[in-house]
């Protein structure tokens, strides 16, 4: 099934739905919160691949001595392939913490403050963790849709942050009319 769309010039705060015949196995299956789009590249979120690793976890590796509150444990996400050291949690509310950046409808915050927030219990009410990014240079993306790799959709925060991760790439496939399991990676003619 070979879809068709029209591609803003503009993605920033759109989902990336990658197609069934995504032949890049690390974002097999993966759907993307697009955090910036310009002229220059893009910078996005894989936001239904969960990692093995939690809020504790990460605690315990940068600020051992803090214990995380009851009820404030939360998962952490495979983000992407660049830069898989690296921390991002990406979250509504003000941006109060060391290093945030203003999204306009969310934030994305790097700074270590946050995580001992959240652990706390302090932290945005709506977040989530990814370790890694994915990203793309001049073009690349613009490209990849045009040979219709993924589908774009504006984001949706209730996909985003209310839905458990399983569910989140069914639910924006669906913002577009389209039924997930229905699609195939095999190419037809008519």
């Amino acid at each position: 099934m070979r879809m068709t769309q029209s591609i803003p010039s503009n993605l920033t705060h759109h989902f990336l739905i990658a197609m069934p015949h995504m032949a890049d196995p690390r974002f097999d299956h993966s759907l993307i919160y697009l955090c910036e789009h310009t002229d220059q590249g893009a910078m996005g979120l894989v936001v239904n691949q969960p990692s093995d690793l939690n809020l504790t976890d990460l605690l315990e590796q940068l600020e051992p001595e803090l214990d995380v509150a009851a009820g404030q444990q939360c998962q952490v996400f495979n983000g992407g392939p660049v830069d898989r050291e690296r921390g991002f949690v990406l979250h509504r509310g003000p941006h109060q913490w060391e290093s945030s950046l203003d999204l306009g409808p969310l934030q994305l915050t790097t700074s270590r403050d946050i995580l001992a927030d959240m652990a706390r219990g302090h932290g945005p009410s709506e977040a989530l963790i990814t370790l890694g990014y994915a990203g793309w240079g001049a073009g690349q993306l613009e490209q990849e849709l045009a040979d219709n790799v993924w589908l774009s959709c504006p984001a949706d925060h209730h996909i985003l942050f209310a839905l458990p991760s399983a569910e989140r790439l069914g639910a924006a496939a669906r913002s577009l009319g389209i039924d997930w399991a229905l699609l195939t990676s095999q190419a037809g003619h008519a």
